[in-house]
């Protein structure tokens, strides 16, 4: 066994300051459906992949995450849509009060229609749709 053996990714870690804003995000705002609600750990079913909460600081198998700059996104996470929906997704993150970094835009030279928007975390955000 080695490195190449890898095929899969299953979840994603994001390290949060503001826990109940951030699970209130992707709850209510995203819509995922949560697969573990702790107070210190929080996951979401994502299709196949899990999108895990835990706040900042300490964590399960090291010392420290260290100090998170602000308004300094940590990571993207990009989901993927049908075409139509990315238009559709705009106009519902709209009415749930979403501040929109990046309004619906094609990107010809990668054949995506992107949006973009930020978590509570500052964390970046697009839905895509490959065309």
């Amino acid at each position: 066994m080695s490195l190449k053996e890898i095929r899969n990714f299953d979840y994603t870690i994001l390290l949060c300051e503001k826990m109940k804003e951030t699970r209130a995000f992707y709850k209510d705002v995203m819509g995922f459906p949560l697969e573990l609600d702790l107070e210190n750990w929080v996951t979401f079913r994502v299709g196949v992949t899990l999108l895990t909460l835990r706040p900042r600081g300490r964590g399960p198998a090291w010392d420290d995450d260290g100090p998170s700059v602000s308004g300094a996104a940590a990571v993207q996470l990009a989901f993927r849509v049908p075409p139509p929906a990315v238009d559709a997704c705009h106009a519902e993150l709209v009415t749930k009060g979403v501040t929109i970094v990046r309004e619906p835009t094609d990107l010809p030279e990668w054949r995506h229609r992107t949006l973009f928007f930020r978590d509570p975390e500052d964390n970046v955000i697009e839905i895509y749709a490959e065309y």
